[in-house]
């Protein structure tokens, strides 16, 4: 179980080049209530700002998850994802994801070198308190889990068509299909908006174990701001809405 699939999911689709306008503000912040059944389990944000990787500019990405305290009694998260992001290549540098989901705990790292196509895979051992280290070949354009999540924004989506990218994650490279199924109109925290409805075919447990399909809408402009997103846990099901957005371009109502 883990509630991240709403984040990212996905993953997902062609890899943005910097010819595209940049479709978020630097400091953006998406927040969202998960709901299991009618209960408000957990909160999770996603958000962007300009930082510096090794003296060069990168969209920092951050994802947060954690259960409410009246929940972490059924199954308690707390989990963290985070991506460095070249501003020119939109090529990730390195990926971190610290992840703790009841007794479960997870701690691994990619380092991308894209220079030299290949990746160091990093997944750390609780018992040595040390890193176990494997280097592995990569493809020129992959992403990692949420530096692909970002990259679906640049791409220009088409009902009833799927797109793929490369993503690099848990030790190994998968080709991903998002399926951009259909047109509806959501109720948001924009007012009704209309929105794009996708799904994401990851065939990894890259940053949460998938056990069900993930449906994620998206507003259906230049910005792709996820506002809801559906999906199926280990112990059921769970929607996420957005309710709170800061630094974005529409107005909240």
């Amino acid at each position: 179980m883990n509630l991240k699939r709403l984040l990212p999911v996905v993953a997902l689709l062609l890899v943005a080049t910097s010819m595209f306008a940049v479709p978020f503000m630097d400091g953006e912040k998406l927040t969202f209530d998960v709901k299991y059944g009618i209960v408000n389990a957990a909160q999770a944000s996603i958000q962007v700002q300009t930082s510096l990787y090794q003296g060069k500019p990168v969209w920092y990405l951050s994802t947060n998850a954690n259960t409410h305290k009246f929940f972490d009694k059924v199954f308690k998260i707390r989990d963290r994802v985070e991506s460095w992001w070249d501003k020119e290549t939109l090529l990730p540098y390195k990926f971190s994801k610290n992840l703790q989901e009841g007794n479960y705990k997870q701690h691994r790292v990619h380092i991308y070198n894209h220079s030299t196509l290949k990746s160091t895979y990093q997944t750390w051992n609780y018992k040595k308190s040390s890193f176990n280290n494997t280097v592995m070949n990569i493809s020129p354009d992959t992403q990692d889990i949420l530096s692909a999540f970002y990259s679906v924004r640049f791409a220009r989506l088409v009902v009833g068509k799927s797109v793929f990218i490369n993503i690099t994650a848990d030790g190994r490279e998968m080709r991903t299909e998002v399926v951009v199924h259909k047109r509806e109109k959501v109720n948001t925290i924009f007012g009704t908006a209309n929105c794009l409805m996708i799904e994401p075919l990851l065939r990894s447990d890259a940053v949460f174990k998938q056990s069900g399909r993930i449906l994620i809408w998206v507003t259906d402009d230049e910005y792709k701001i996820p506002v809801k997103m559906e999906s199926k846990i280990t112990i059921g099901s769970f929607v996420a809405y957005l309710t709170s957005a800061s630094q974005v371009p529409l107005k909240i109502k």
